[in-house]
């Protein structure tokens, strides 16, 4: 056998090691509790509650301890889908847990923040009451909305600088073109003065694409963080518990608001280019009169690059049903008239209130007849009607003849 033969197999085995010590290395998670008594096992569960793994023996008690037996538990597979999502669960002003939450300032409090700053609101409940149905508040919703229409947005800029770069060479290809036909027109001894045009243009649309080009990396750059931001916000719905799906929502939801600004400074300040030649009209007269071929000109225009915001930012209240008021002062408040509705003639009929729904439907209050609501859609089509009580809501469908009764209870 020779030399070279046992090099290969050498450097078979030794590739063959480093992919199962790398497959190995991936997929270990230790389990908590036997680490805490210095014994190494591989976790086969993990808890989103504790956040530590869990061999078989420890997760079987762990269920059957009457403290954990309702925590959630997880495949290590899953878990590794979630383990770079990072949401912080600590206080960063006092170093404490996050265990509170005003809804009068909507803040997140730990113990030392809740006396010394929050100790006269009424509205503070503990984190595992507000992280209720987390998965399915209207800030999550929003979050995800925010990260697919930013997305989109970065998808739309990235496309418009490519058609402008490839405007940039289709301008360079017209310049070109005129400035071989114009040398066609004159002596040979004109070739100088026309290869040192042709690398003025080169050199000035080089620098324009450059400038394209900055911007389109930062774009690509942000679109791959968005891409992963929406799996790992997906991976966190999912496998995540509901107090880190509350706080990775509030704390996702803040990075994306600082991406958005990021981004639109960025579009701001981008420039379109258009590159332009001039060719001097006493070329004929070149060799007595002129000392340059020609110049190139750049056009500076603000870009009409349109990144509309997607976040627009609501209050995480909507999941608990608060509102948080907001101080103006009437002297600098201005009306104006934004829509005209049309609802339907009733012969008893007396606005009290009405309200927009989050669907953009009208919601109605008729004053004449008791606990009576009616809904209209916002181009003033009549949906139903409703009647309410203090448990229970009969909700009413003409044309389909549906009753519903939706009881609170």
């Amino acid at each position: 056998m020779s030399l070279l033969t046992l090099d290969i197999k050498k450097f078979e085995y030794i590739y063959q090691f480093f992919q199962i010590f790398q497959i190995a290395s991936r997929s270990y998670v230790p389990c908590g509790p036997c680490r805490y008594d210095d014994v190494p096992k591989d976790a086969k569960r993990w808890c989103t509650n504790c956040e530590e793994g869990l061999c078989e023996d420890c997760e079987n008690a762990h269920r059957k301890n009457k403290i954990s037996r309702n925590h959630k538990t997880i495949s290590i597979e899953d878990y590794r889908k979630i383990e770079n999502v990072s949401i912080s669960q600590i206080c960063e002003h006092n170093g404490e847990n996050l265990e509170w939450f005003c809804k009068t300032h909507d803040e997140v409090l730990c113990m030392v923040c809740f006396p010394s700053k929050h100790k006269a609101c009424s509205g503070v409940i503990s984190i595992s009451v507000a992280s209720t149905n987390a998965r399915q508040s209207t800030a999550l919703s929003d979050l995800e909305e925010a990260i697919e229409g930013t997305l989109r947005n970065v998808k739309q800029c990235i496309m418009n600088r490519e058609s402008a770069s490839k405007d940039i060479d289709r301008q360079e290809l017209a310049i070109k073109t005129t400035i071989l036909e114009t040398r066609k027109k004159i002596n040979g001894h004109l070739d100088k003065m026309q290869e040192k045009l042709l690398c003025d243009l080169r050199s000035t649309s080089h620098t324009c694409k450059s400038k394209y080009s900055k911007l389109f990396r930062k774009l690509e750059f942000k679109k791959e963080m968005l891409t992963k931001l929406r799996e790992q916000i997906q991976h966190m719905k999912q496998f995540s518990s509901d107090k880190h799906v509350f706080l990775g929502t509030r704390q996702v939801n803040q990075r994306i608001v600082n991406e958005v600004e990021s981004i639109k400074c960025e579009i701001g300040a981008t420039k379109d280019y258009e590159l332009k030649v001039a060719i001097h009209s006493l070329i004929d007269k070149l060799s007595r009169e002129i000392g340059g071929f020609g110049q190139i000109n750049v056009s500076e225009c603000t870009s009409k690059l349109d990144f509309s915001d997607q976040k627009k930012k609501k209050n995480d209240q909507a999941q608990i049903g608060i509102n948080v008021p907001t101080l103006r002062s009437m002297s600098d408040t201005k009306l104006q008239l934004f829509k005209t509705f049309q609802i339907r003639r009733e012969d008893q009929i007396s606005i009290s209130c009405c309200v927009i729904l989050p669907n953009g439907n009208l919601l109605i209050a008729n004053y004449t007849k008791e606990n009576h609501l009616i809904e209209y859609s916002d181009k003033s089509e009549h949906i139903r009607e409703t009647v309410i009580d203090s448990n229970r809501i009969v909700v009413t469908y003409p044309d389909m003849q549906i009753l519903e009764i939706l009881d609170s209870n």
